[in-house]
């Protein structure tokens, strides 16, 4: 059975950070595109960052020097790491497999997500 466990939000001062978790099961994350979603106040669903299979990443600008994936293979969990929150960060986090292991060349997992996990709240105060 597949499931995604996200934990690590909470709540911070503008310029703190953070460290997320996506505790993976029912799969190796070794085989698959990884990526991390979030979903501001009033705001749709976005996507933001993106791991494939052989850990290559990429960003999008808003996070770009500021958020970090890492994955330990050993633990089948993928990792975000958040540094310099801004209020504009605060969100519900969620991180997603994706139905491919490779990233397109547009930059994003090249193919769509299939499984969720629940999210967990970044709030950032200023």
């Amino acid at each position: 059975q597949v499931q995604l466990v996200d934990s690590g939000g909470g709540s911070v001062q503008t310029g703190g950070s953070l460290r997320l978790s996506c505790a993976v099961s029912g799969f190796s994350i070794s085989n698959y595109c990884m990526a991390w979603f979030r979903q501001g106040p009033g705001k749709e669903r976005e996507w933001f960052a993106a791991s494939d299979s052989a850990g290559r990443t990429t960003y999008a600008d808003s996070v770009q020097g500021r958020f970090t994936i890492s994955r330990d293979y050993d633990k089948n969990t993928l990792y975000l790491q958040m540094n310099s929150l801004k209020p504009e960060d605060t969100a519900m986090y969620y991180c997603a497999r994706t139905m491919t292991y490779q990233l397109s060349g547009a930059g994003r997992c090249a193919a769509g997500v299939d499984y969720w996990g629940q999210g967990t709240q970044v709030t950032v105060s200023s």
